[in-house]
């Protein structure tokens, strides 16, 4: 599913216009991509939650050179299913 498909899907779920839909799904977004910098989680109970995982610097090995290369850390977004929607899924 696409993002447009998703906020028409939302569109007529809500009954609303694709436009608002549109409108209240990016500042969703946004909210969630702010309160993630932030370093706060966004729990959605239920559906499941968005964390920031923290990766520690390590050493890699270039596949193609076989030499041994340096990959520093980085932040990167988490996200753990909740009950709910793995019931829905099995």
């Amino acid at each position: 599913m696409t993002k447009a498909e998703l906020v028409k899907a939302i569109a007529a779920q809500a009954g609303v216009s694709a436009a608002n839909a549109q409108n209240v799904f990016d500042a969703t977004l946004k909210v969630i991509e702010n309160a993630l910098v932030a370093g706060d989680k966004v729990v959605l109970p239920g559906f499941g939650s968005f964390s920031v995982l923290e990766r520690a610097a390590r050493t890699g090995i270039n596949p193609t050179t076989k030499q041994a290369i340096e990959i520093p850390a980085k932040k990167t977004a988490k996200f753990k299913a909740g009950s709910k929607l793995n019931a829905a899924l099995n």
